[in-house]
């Protein structure tokens, strides 16, 4: 589904380096990390939004840093979905507006049940900038499983949420990549909620580090 070759990334100092990823279909995969380690970074390579200074990022096989423009739009709206710490929702739209956009352009449907199990089927009509910072990230959560991508790419997809609501929202994300064969791919600072996950890395002096048996392997 997804695999990424030697990936390194500086800005005025070195991020990460040879960075070595595969993630499979339905495989739910989380990344943690101190603050400033690298790995929102990551996350926007592995996603098609920045190139990275060297490596590969390979999406159904397709080199996407090698395609042109065109093809990779294509593959942000139909094969891919990003939750973002910022949630991007229009906010003169009510949250159902928000959805049928998404629905509009990646021409699928709203799913009602998808909205009553993430507690926002009261809301629906209310002005984005009506709700609170949990319902909006509900809500963008919602607007990126109406897309029915392959794979989602989550940056703190838990952040403004308290434990309940977090468990739940991870359960969502699950049973969607369960129902689709879809895989997940999520930055958190939550190591409690990354240990649901099949596999746990940690970004930690420019290296990605897998968890094996509750330690990292070095």
């Amino acid at each position: 589904m997804l695999k990424a070759i030697n990936l390194s990334h500086s800005f005025d100092y070195l991020l990460f380096e040879n960075v070595n990823l595969e993630v499979n279909k339905k495989e739910k995969i989380a990344i943690v990390g101190s603050s400033g380690s690298g790995k929102s970074t990551l996350l926007h390579i592995l996603s098609t939004f920045l190139k990275p200074k060297s490596g590969e990022v390979f999406i159904e096989n397709k080199n996407i840093y090698s395609l042109k423009e065109k093809e990779l739009i294509e593959i942000r709206r139909k094969e891919i979905g990003i939750i973002f710490q910022f949630h991007y929702l229009f906010n003169t739209f009510s949250a159902l507006e928000n959805l049928e956009v998404a629905a509009l352009l990646s021409e699928k449907e709203i799913d009602f049940n998808l909205l009553k199990r993430l507690k926002i089927d009261n809301v629906i009509y209310q002005n984005i900038q009506t709700l609170s910072g949990g319902q909006q990230q509900r809500v963008s959560i919602a607007r990126v499983l109406t897309k029915k991508p392959k794979i989602i790419f989550a940056d703190e997809p838990t952040g403004n949420l308290d434990k309940e609501n977090a468990n739940e929202v991870i359960e969502v994300l699950f049973e969607y990549c369960e129902e689709n064969e879809a895989s997940l791919i999520t930055v958190t600072h939550d190591l409690e909620i990354a240990k649901k996950f099949d596999k746990v890395y940690l970004l930690k002096d420019k290296k990605l580090i897998l968890m094996e048996n509750g330690k990292w392997t070095m």
